[in-house]
């Protein structure tokens, strides 16, 4: 059984990147980056906030796990093994420096808002915000997003556009309309399946003697494989720009979509929630947001950044286990 669900899991995820990239193709840059971005976020967050509902130990903490281990994942592992499989076929990879310059302020804005200005706030003991604190979080995240997404489509969409090879197909209306009805389809399946097999995750981890921590992020790496795959592949046909709208795309549309939403579930319910980090992983979530401010700064690629870009992920994980 769970031979079957892990394999229905793959066939998914394959799946969903390639009606992504039908899509993609059909609607044209970022627009298609910013539809699996968003197809994923939302039922990511659906899947937050139905465990949520369900109660029990550590539910008031399990939007800022998840959130943060997807963040930490896109800005190291998607941006970081993209980076090292482009260095390894072409040494060096081109993209436009503004629009990761408009994302990354837009995402360490909301980092800071969302996972470590509840640790200093006083209203409140503990890391988290009064009410008040919360609905004023969730309504900046929306106006940052937004403020993003406008000037990625509209103001500043030329920014965004990655090189168009010749191996690119013109895809129809129909084609790319069933496609991006499957791309949902398969998301779900995916995201269904993340939810079913993680208590397998979780009694491996369990029985292998590891912390229970690493099961939030196992599931993030299972939910993200869609875009990870894309941005990867993107990479492989010299589109690196494709990978950083993806990664970064992404990493925005968790944050800036998730949290209003839980925002109103928890101000609605009267649930508890606690966002803000704990010193070692604001140290972590800082140096990975420098790392890749500093190897995104230039324009050009090469390994040395994917290295340490991926090192950042290993410590990450490392210091989960061995606290």
């Amino acid at each position: 059984m769970n031979l079957l669900a892990v394999s229905a899991l793959i066939a998914g995820v394959l799946s969903a990147v390639h009606h992504a990239e039908v899509v993609a193709h059909k609607v044209g840059e970022p627009y298609g980056t910013i539809i699996l971005a968003v197809a994923v976020t939302l039922l990511e967050a659906s899947i937050i906030v139905s465990l949520m509902l369900t109660g029990g130990a550590g539910t008031e903490t399990y939007a800022r796990d998840t959130l943060f281990a997807a963040v930490m994942l896109i800005l190291n592992g998607i941006l970081g093994i993209s980076m090292l499989v482009g260095a390894t076929k072409y040494k060096e990879q081109n993209f436009e420096t503004k629009s990761v310059t408009i994302a990354l302020v837009s995402l360490v804005s909301i980092l800071v808002l969302t996972l470590v200005l509840p640790n200093f706030t006083t209203s409140i003991n503990g890391p988290s915000y009064t009410v008040p604190q919360l609905i004023a979080t969730g309504i900046s995240c929306l106006v940052i997003y937004a403020s993003f997404i406008f000037t990625q489509t509209v103001r500043h969409r030329k920014y965004f556009l990655a090189e168009v090879s010749g191996e690119e197909k013109f895809v129809g209306k129909p084609e790319a309309f069933i496609s991006l009805v499957f791309l949902f389809i398969c998301l779900g399946v995916v995201i269904l399946l993340a939810k079913a097999i993680s208590p397998v995750i979780e009694d491996g981890i369990v029985a292998a003697g590891l912390p229970t921590a690493l099961v939030g992020v196992a599931i993030a790496a299972v939910i993200l494989l869609p875009e990870g795959i894309a941005a990867i592949r993107a990479a492989k046909r010299n589109q690196y720009q494709t990978s950083i709208n993806l990664a970064l795309g992404s990493a925005l549309a968790s944050i800036g979509l998730s949290i209003p939403t839980v925002v109103v579930v928890c101000t609605l319910m009267d649930l508890p929630l606690v966002l803000g980090l704990d010193s070692k992983s604001m140290v972590l979530l800082g140096l990975s947001v420098f790392t890749v401010m500093l190897s995104l700064n230039k324009g050009r690629t090469n390994g040395l950044y994917a290295m340490v870009l991926l090192v950042n992920l290993t410590m990450y994980i490392f210091t989960i286990i061995f606290a």
